[in-house]
């Protein structure tokens, strides 16, 4: 969340929100939800609403032990986002009817490659594309890197992996979507 003309920084915003201004949850809500939403589209494809919603409870319930800059709260809202996304596939499997298409593919991180390769598609194409071209682990990278705006290391942390193979993903990743692309683009 970065500061614009009349509205407050992330810091007073964090702090009106952990006192209990609802107003103030609604920015922070309204600042990720679309990085939140274009995260769960790519991997949980139709069922993307119906996973967003837990994930802001659990951000609203913990708000209060969360400190940090606001980089450091979208790693933590993305963090909390993968484990509910994590725990909604286990309880599908659990489920004895499986209702649509298995989640996407995760997708790999973004710099000047990922700019080029995706250039011209809107938002939701990209996600599409990167969720239907890319192996799971290749497109969770991705997205967290374009989409969610996440450095090497942040999603290493999220993903538990080591920033080396985090790279590695994301260059496989981005390799494949530009040599996919500049056949059809």
């Amino acid at each position: 969340m970065g500061p614009s003309p009349g509205r407050p920084s992330f810091e007073a915003t964090l702090a009106a929100a952990q006192a209990g201004d609802d107003r103030a949850v609604a920015l922070l809500y309204d600042d990720l939800q679309g990085t939140v939403l274009g995260y769960l589209r790519a991997r949980a494809g139709q069922d993307a609403e119906d996973v967003a919603s837990e994930p802001w409870l659990d951000v609203t319930r913990n708000l209060g032990s969360f400190s940090g800059d606001a980089p450091a709260f979208r790693r933590w809202v993305l963090t909390i986002v993968k484990r509910r996304l994590i725990d909604f596939r286990r309880a599908a499997a659990r489920r004895p009817a499986h209702s649509g298409p298995g989640p996407a593919d995760s997708l790999p991180a973004g710099d000047d490659t990922a700019s080029a390769a995706l250039a011209g598609l809107s938002g939701d194409a990209a996600v599409r594309l990167v969720a239907t071209l890319l192996p799971t682990k290749q497109a969770e990278v991705v997205l967290l890197r374009v989409v969610g705006g996440l450095g090497i290391d942040e999603v290493a942390r999220i993903t538990g992996r080591p920033p080396g193979t985090v790279r590695v993903l994301q260059h496989r990743g981005l390799r494949r979507l530009a040599k996919d692309l500049d056949g059809s683009v």
